[in-house]
């Protein structure tokens, strides 16, 4: 008799995180390929005290983890390397066990970039962005990389700063957001609407023809979306950027093209209720 595979267990950890739809899509993915024997992804709660001692639990249970607010920045000191693109970027979302060392990547920015793309070049766009955390960091690495003219808003000061000084491109304050109005793009990187509690930038400031972003999702669709679609602004879903980035993750921890269409589909083309990337 043969002996038993042992199951690959993959995660996402945050906090929140029991919302995120990432094991419904990745587990899609397994099950398309005839592989779900072998893998299995779940979602776990980790407090931002506790993170250091998962980490090192995981090197001798964990194949891979995603890793989503608020530990995408400081879970880099815990883990033993990272690549180079992660390690310019400042934040890993992707933690691969390559026999009990973990080694991090960074998949928000092509997945953000990738998104952004199917409606629009970036090359000497105007783009405002809202936030400073690590999906803030992907993307505008990304964002300076394809060329883009970068403005961050950010509450944080201090780490807006350090984004703009570290890509070489605009900081400004939170309370100055109204400027954004003039630009091409305009991403939402902080989780304001994510529980419908208000919008990051007044409906008012947002113009038709503008692309609007949010890396949040939810079923109704976010706070910021539908107020963008109501001024005919072009409107780009979180759901979109998790899919996209998720592919990425995929093929890093299973070496095998991912399954656009079962993970696509096992979205729901929208979310199917509020989530994390």
């Amino acid at each position: 008799m043969g002996t038993k595979p042992q199951i690959k267990l993959c995660v996402v950890i945050g906090d929140p995180v029991l919302q995120s739809l990432s094991p419904k899509m990745h587990n899609a993915a397994y099950k398309a390929l005839g592989i779900n024997k072998e893998y299995l992804f779940e979602a776990i709660k980790v407090p931002t005290e506790g993170l250091e001692k998962f980490v090192e639990k995981a090197k001798g249970t964990i194949h891979f983890m995603a890793v989503t607010i608020p530990h995408k920045e400081t879970i880099i000191p815990f883990i033993d390397k990272v690549d180079k693109t992660a390690k310019e970027i400042g934040a890993v979302n992707s933690v691969l066990n390559v026999k009990g060392k973990l080694v991090g990547y960074n998949t928000d920015c092509p997945g953000a970039i990738e998104s952004l793309k199917q409606y629009t070049k970036l090359t000497g766009r105007e783009v405002a962005v809202l936030g400073s955390g690590g999906s803030a960091r992907a993307i505008v690495y990304g964002l300076v990389k394809e060329k883009s003219k970068v403005s961050i808003y950010s509450r944080n000061k201090k780490k807006a700063e350090g984004i703009a000084k570290a890509f070489g491109c605009k900081s400004e304050m939170w309370e100055e957001r109204g400027e954004a109005s003039g630009a091409d793009i305009i991403i939402n990187t902080t989780p304001i609407g994510k529980n419908n509690d208000g919008l990051p930038i007044e409906e008012k400031l947002i113009k038709k023809g503008q692309i609007v972003f949010d890396i949040n999702y939810s079923i109704e669709g976010t706070p910021l979306l539908i107020a963008a679609e109501k001024k005919k602004a072009i409107t780009i879903d979180g759901l979109e950027m998790l899919l996209r980035q998720g592919m990425k993750q995929f093929e890093i921890y299973t070496g095998v093209e991912a399954p656009e269409e079962a993970m696509r589909n096992a979205l729901n083309i929208k979310p199917s209720y509020a989530g994390t990337i």
